[in-house]
């Protein structure tokens, strides 16, 4: 088993304070089961980080506990630190988080489904006023035409793809700071995932919008992010720059899916020598 880390490898990135990061975080659910084991990450301003695994690694929970969902899922942060722009977050109410900036994009694309498109952007607004001034929905139909072309349609009639869209755009109507965005790409065809990944990128690049994406398909999590983490068992295994994770032999072996007996082992636990390597120091 890889040892836990004990403090965030910070990448380089825009501004000296880290839009998030995560310290040393323990996450128990139901008093007795224990999901994170001293993880840590940071989320420089401006920048895609990725965050990878397989199911049941945990990165759903590390969303759910910078968001402050943990309690609602009888869940608790047991030990260590979360911050926002270096202030502590983990005692702060989710509600209070949103206005503060920071936007969840949960997986599975919760929309309103009984109400239109534009009615889930008003719902949004509301929720969100006294956040960066008042809501915009001309700047979601800017970036999501499709959704200008439905704004009359109800949210549940929408395709997979759509119902994404909305989802970001309503995430994207505060103004955030910080977006979690989990799983974007779950269920939907590629050409509907790269035309959304694209999207992304856009709206970071010109919104300046720092943001954690939690994803399986790490090819499209890579072809946006500037930097990446691996979680194996509730426990970063790996970190670095996406361009040096796409050439680490391990990385190609377990999570892309070609390489040096890419079908062999199943985990970084199995590789022996990965505890001895000292990476992305330089």
């Amino acid at each position: 088993m890889v040892a836990a880390r004990t403090a965030a490898t910070i990448p380089p990135g825009v501004g000296d304070v880290p839009a998030l990061t995560v310290d040393n975080i323990e996450v128990v659910y139901h008093h007795t089961v224990q999901v994170l084991r001293g993880l840590s990450l940071a989320v420089p301003q401006g920048q895609i980080v990725a965050l990878l695994g397989s199911n049941g690694a945990g990165k759903t929970t590390t969303l759910k506990a910078i968001s402050g969902l943990l309690p609602l899922e009888v869940g608790e942060l047991r030990s260590g630190a979360i911050r926002f722009r270096g202030e502590r977050i983990d005692a702060v109410e989710p509600h209070l988080l949103a206005r503060r900036g920071i936007a969840h994009v949960r997986e599975g694309r919760h929309v309103f489904e009984d109400l239109t498109v534009e009615e889930n952007l008003v719902a949004a607004g509301n929720a969100l006023i006294g956040r960066g001034g008042e809501p915009d929905p001309a700047l979601i139909y800017d970036y999501f035409p499709r959704l200008a072309e439905r704004r009359g349609q109800r949210a549940g009639y929408l395709s997979g793809g759509e119902q994404q869209m909305l989802a970001i755009g309503r995430a994207l109507l505060g103004k955030p700071a910080l977006m979690l965005l989990d799983e974007p790409s779950l269920g939907l065809a590629p050409l509907v995932v790269q035309a959304i990944f694209d999207i992304v990128a856009r709206i970071n690049r010109e919104q300046g919008v720092a943001m954690l994406l939690v994803e399986q398909n790490a090819m499209a999590a890579f072809g946006i992010a500037q930097y990446g983490y691996i979680m194996e068992s509730g426990r970063i295994v790996i970190d670095g720059p996406t361009e040096r994770l796409v050439r680490d032999p391990d990385v190609q072996r377990f999570y892309l899916g070609y390489g040096d007996g890419a079908q062999g082992l199943a985990s970084f636990r199995h590789v022996k020598h990965y505890k001895r390597r000292k990476r992305w120091l330089s």
